[in-house]
């Protein structure tokens, strides 16, 4: 799934890369929680969260994340933004809640990370 067919399902709004909208997106992850992140979370993901800091940009950065999309309606401060710009890793904002985000990418076919890792077993 492309960040652009992401970005369609979720209503969301496109902060920074919009020229890297055609990059695939083979995962899908939410939380707030950016220990869980680290953790937990595969490369090649997308992260779903409600933090608009700059540490969810380093995070996602360590990660090797694809991309952040910030539900709820979230906007992240200009810190954010150039740091995301600088590590190129595109920035999205939804007006839905996590929840129903995570289940609308689901429903459209974006695995979670465990079922991820089940299919490379």
């Amino acid at each position: 799934m492309t960040i652009a067919e992401i970005a369609k399902i979720l209503e969301a709004e496109v902060i920074v890369g919009s020229d890297l909208l055609n990059e695939e997106i083979k995962m899908g992850c939410g939380s707030d929680l950016m220990s869980d992140v680290l953790s937990f979370v595969k490369s090649e993901a997308i992260l779903l969260t409600g933090l608009t800091n700059p540490q969810v940009v380093r995070t996602a950065e360590m990660a090797d994340l694809a991309a952040i999309c910030f539900v709820r309606g979230k906007k992240p401060g200009d810190e954010t933004i150039r740091l995301a710009e600088s590590k190129n890793i595109p920035l999205l904002t939804t007006p839905l809640p996590m929840f129903e985000s995570c289940g609308r990418l689901w429903r459209e076919g974006l695995a979670g990370c465990s079922e991820h890792k089940k299919s490379n077993t």
